[in-house]
């Protein structure tokens, strides 16, 4: 007798951002771009956030958000499908930390570390950032623990407000 196996369905949690051609618009198109990632569901996602730029200065601000999915693909899968997103908003990487239409990051893998070429989870700077911390308290459990062991909560502490602006629900 054969046993089925089934695939992992990893919690995932994506950071979305845009500070280019209406970028609330962006967001909310990404976020509903989401849903349509084969083997992939949409659990919750944050109310929307206004954020001060990161990188070059003279940028617009950035419009935020965090979303928890549950997906069966691989990491370097979701993060094509991601990737594919991005190009479908017109993302065009020329400048580092610069302006863009969209920025998809994923932030964390279930409880996976991963440090590949293509990609690292969790997202390097997610521990140092109030725009995706203060979202993803929205959505996350509460505990919610980074790989490091350092929680939420104390991330947080670290990482105050600031400017961080809630804009929608």
């Amino acid at each position: 007798m054969t046993r089925a196996t089934s695939k992992p369905n990893h919690l995932c949690y994506i950071g979305l951002g845009s500070n280019l051609d209406n970028p609330k618009q962006q967001v909310i198109e990404a976020l509903a771009a989401l849903v349509l990632i084969p083997n992939t569901e949409l659990i919750k996602q944050s109310a929307l956030y206004r954020s001060d730029p990161v990188g070059p200065p003279g940028q617009p601000d950035y419009i935020n958000a965090v979303a928890a999915i549950r997906t069966l693909l691989e990491p370097e899968q979701l993060l094509d499908a991601l990737q594919a997103i991005e190009q479908d908003h017109q993302r065009i990487r020329k400048i580092h930390w610069g302006p863009r239409t969209l920025d998809l990051d994923i932030i964390l893998f279930g409880d996976q570390s991963i440090a590949t070429e293509r990609l690292t989870v969790p997202h390097p700077f997610a521990h140092e950032r109030n725009f995706v911390l203060w979202p993803l308290a929205e959505i996350a459990p509460s505990g919610l623990q980074f790989p490091n062991g350092n929680t939420l909560t104390h991330l947080l502490v670290s990482n105050p407000l600031g400017t961080l602006e809630k804009i929608s629900v």
